[in-house]
């Protein structure tokens, strides 16, 4: 296993969030969607979530318009 910190701002505010996983890395749009889920997914309005086929960049941009940005993945070996 394999802890990721994440550093973002969500809605201009400094946060961090480890994540736990067996993958090597976790690219910048997987993190972004880690992260809605994180903020989001209990959420009644599941339009805030991208859909199932949306490409990287579309995740990326939907992360931005619900506040989460300056997604950085620091990766720490567990």
């Amino acid at each position: 296993m394999r802890n990721f910190t994440l550093e973002y701002l969500f809605n201009g505010e400094p946060r961090t969030y480890m994540f736990e996983f067996k993958q090597p890395q976790l690219p910048i749009h997987e993190a972004a969607m880690h992260l809605l889920q994180l903020h989001f997914g209990d959420g009644e309005n599941s339009l805030i979530m991208p859909t199932a086929d949306a490409t990287a960049q579309e995740i990326l941009e939907q992360a931005e318009l619900v506040g989460l940005t300056q997604i950085r993945v620091v990766d720490q070996p567990s």
